[in-house]
């Protein structure tokens, strides 16, 4: 079944990097100039096209990546000047940019906010020199207090940081750093992973081994409640924000919302469909086309992606999608989650949602609350 007629949200894949993070798993090259030319050239060129099979306004922007920052602000400038104009932009969107907490050029935050961002998330990652140089970032903690500071400066008033949990060698005294360095800077956003090591990576070419699981725990729990004492409210799995300045934009995923993905390796689910563009910049640049991946959209997959918030899943949403067919599934799975661990998992009569800890055991817990539903 599809999602509601309405507003969506578009994520433009950017999918360049200056040099590539010895952890990441998203597609990105090196590219030049011209090359980022013939980039921005086709993703223009998509732009009406889009708008014309999907005639909807935009309620969120994401320029992810990659680095977008990488473009410059007078390429993100043309795309989101030509995504307002084929689309239309609702009132108050939120149009978020990703960079790298560097030294840009004086000019980059003002001419960004100039051309209608309103947020930024900016991969600080870690405070420590040390974990930094193993994760391959270029910047140091002082650069991303320099990129904060340029960055209220130019107007931002929505900045987001990324921390990552269960580095190789680090403790809860480095992480604990990490996490006040961060909070000192005031953001209005932080989002924390636990590392992954995926396959094909340099990590995984090099032998790094998967964090230890009590260990990733115990980061993540100590990050949970060191971030709700600064005030930063836990909303998703790996997400916490200021009361009212969640990420608009990744709320839509999470609440299985309709949302347009261009750029290589990006995906869609509007209408009911999934589909994405091949992981391949030559193809996209030679006029490629997205991939169907089937429908997308049922209860099962509706109940997953709010399960990732702390609010869980409630039965007002789930009849409002799905009818009265919604509401039964829903009470099938309350009454599945009634049987597990009280810990792991809040059953209410009208909704369902996991703890921290359940977090932390996710995929088990869904398997056997979507069972064949």
């Amino acid at each position: 079944m599809s999602g509601p007629v309405g507003p969506i949200g578009l994520y433009i894949h950017v999918p360049f990097c200056a040099g590539k993070c010895p952890y990441c798993d998203f597609y990105s090259l090196p590219a030049s100039g011209e090359v980022m030319d013939a980039y921005v050239r086709r993703v223009r060129a998509l732009l009406p096209l889009m708008a014309e099979k999907y005639p909807r306004p935009l309620r969120t922007v994401y320029f992810g990546g990659g680095t977008p920052s990488l473009l410059g602000p007078a390429r993100l400038s043309a795309l989101l000047e030509e995504s307002a104009r084929h689309f239309s932009l609702l009132a108050g969107a939120e149009i978020t940019c990703e960079a790298n907490p560097t030294r840009l050029p004086e000019d980059f935050f003002p001419a960004l906010r100039a051309a209608g961002v309103n947020r930024l998330s900016l991969g600080l990652q870690s405070a420590n020199e040390k974990e930094l140089e193993l994760l391959g970032r270029k910047h140091s903690p002082q650069d991303a207090a320099w990129a904060v500071e340029s960055a209220r400066s130019a107007g931002f008033r929505n900045l987001s940081l990324d921390l990552m949990l269960a580095l190789p060698e680090g403790g809860l005294e480095a992480l604990g750093r990490s996490i006040q360095f961060a909070a000192s800077l005031e953001p209005e956003h932080l989002s924390a992973y636990i590392l992954k090591v995926e396959p094909g990576t340099p990590f995984a070419r090099q032998g790094v081994p998967q964090p230890e699981e009590d260990m990733a725990a115990d980061q993540y729990l100590f990050c949970v409640d060191e971030l709700a004492r600064r005030g930063f409210r836990q909303y998703e799995i790996s997400n916490f924000a200021r009361p009212g300045l969640e990420s608009r934009h990744n709320l839509i995923y999470w609440q299985g919302d309709e949302y347009l993905g261009l750029g290589p390796g990006a995906h869609s689910f509007m209408e009911g469909r999934r589909f994405f563009w091949p992981r391949d910049l030559e193809g996209f640049l030679q006029g490629g086309e997205p991939v169907d991946d089937g429908p997308g959209g049922g209860f099962a997959e509706f109940a997953m992606l709010n399960l990732r918030l702390c609010q869980g899943l409630g039965l007002a949403a789930c009849q409002a999608r799905f009818g009265q067919k919604g509401a039964e599934a829903f009470r099938c799975l309350r009454q599945r989650a009634l049987a597990l661990p009280g810990p792991l998992v809040r059953a209410e009569p009208e909704r369902v949602a996991l703890s921290p800890e359940g977090f932390l055991v996710s995929n088990s817990i869904l398997a056997r609350l979507l069972e064949d539903l």
